[in-house]
C-alpha cells in the first residue's frame, strides 16, 4: 500500500522540529556554559578589588557576600544544565546589597 504524500511530509516535520528542539536545548546549554566560565573569569578582579579596599574604611564592600551571590547563581545555572526540569524551582533571594 503507497503512503499518501502528505504523510511522508508530517514524518519529515516532525523530525525536523524534534531535532531543532534538541539543538535549541544544546545551544542554551551551551550558553549556560559561557556564563559560569564569564562569572568564574571574575574571581581575580574581585580579589584585586578587595586586595585594593580601604581596611579601616566606616562602609565596607561584602566581597564575601558578592562570592556567595556569585556561588549560588553558578550553582542554579549547573543544576539546570545536569537536570533541566519542567517545573520551575524556588531559590532564595540574592542579597544585592555589598556595603555594610
Amino acid at each position: 500500500m503507497k503512503r499518501p504524500f502528505w504523510s511522508s511530509t508530517f514524518l519529515i516535520l516532525g523530525l525536523s522540529v524534534t531535532s531543532a528542539a534538541f539543538a535549541d536545548a544544546d545551544a542554551e546549554r551551551e550558553a549556560l556554559a559561557k556564563i559560569i566560565h564569564e562569572l568564574n573569569t571574575l574571581e581575580p578582579l574581585i580579589k584585586q578589588a578587595q586586595a585594593n579596599a580601604e581596611q579601616d574604611a566606616r562602609i565596607r564592600f561584602r566581597y564575601d557576600w558578592l562570592r556567595q551571590d556569585f556561588k549560588q547563581i553558578k550553582d542554579g545555572i549547573q543544576s539546570h544544565i545536569n537536570s533541566p526540569r519542567a517545573q520551575p524551582r524556588s531559590f532564595p533571594p540574592l542579597r544585592g546589597d555589598y556595603r555594610r
